[in-house]
């Protein structure tokens, strides 16, 4: 299901969103507004696990669209996240081998767009983002995703690290895209994967390097360090097609 709108102003509109059950990514509340009607909205927000972001009034000023927040400001999901086992699920319905890209913090709605459109076209079953210091399902994404979204399943997570955990218990492994690890077409990709792509400027976080089974590398010869993250990740990704192809 798609939801129609992106940002939500006003007390009466976010909770009523809250109470309908739209998925809010993120809530902006006025700096030191504590009064009955916004408790109710943090409550709710609290209650539905979305991040609570208190703000100055200018820094509403500059979200709000319409000039009318009353203090709250919510983002929506611009689409209905899935849950991990509805990626699993949908594996098992194509009788195929898990094949989950999970993402580490990716920061960039383009590049967010980028990954989905490539995870879809590589025959991915879904993608795994973390619910913080994240970019979100916003419009941006459904738009540079080209249509991905319909078709690519996204779960969003609290825990990357446990979640790898407890896939490994489901039969996958997981590799990531590590400028240190071993060079990609040295390593055996095929079977139940995990292909974890980094945060566009720190890369894969340590705890979840820790989580990998392997951290592989794309061979560079030009004159710069890294590739743009969701690059790397669509270089990744057809090296793993390729194998699962046994071409």
């Amino acid at each position: 299901m798609r939801y129609e709108e992106f940002t939500i102003e006003g007390r009466n509109a976010v909770l009523e969103a809250f109470r309908s059950g739209k998925t809010i990514d993120k809530l902006f509340v006025l700096d030191g507004c504590h009064d009955g009607p916004v408790n109710t909205i943090t409550r709710e927000a609290r209650k539905h696990d979305t991040i609570i972001n208190y703000v100055s009034k200018e820094r509403l000023e500059q979200l709000s669209k319409t000039g009318s927040h009353q203090g709250v400001i919510a983002y929506a999901a611009a689409y209905e996240y899935a849950q991990v086992a509805d990626i699993l699920e949908i594996a098992r319905e194509k009788n195929e081998p898990p094949f989950i890209f999970i993402l580490d913090n990716i920061e960039d709605p383009h590049n967010l767009g980028a990954i989905i459109r490539t995870a879809n076209l590589a025959g991915a079953h879904g993608v795994i983002i973390p619910k913080r210091r994240a970019a979100g399902l916003t419009a941006t994404v459904a738009k540079i995703s080209a249509g991905a979204l319909n078709y690519t399943p996204v779960a969003k997570v609290t825990n990357i690290s446990n979640t790898i955990e407890e896939l490994k218990k489901e039969g996958m492994w997981f590799v990531c895209a590590d400028m240190e690890g071993e060079i990609m077409y040295s390593l055996n990709l095929k079977g139940a994967i995990g292909l974890v792509i980094g945060n566009e400027g720190s890369g894969v976080s340590r705890l979840v390097k820790e989580k990998c089974d392997y951290t592989a590398s794309i061979p560079m010869k030009g004159d710069i360090d890294s590739l743009n993250a969701s690059v790397a990740a669509g270089v990744m990704a057809y090296e793993i097609v390729r194998q699962r192809m046994d071409l």
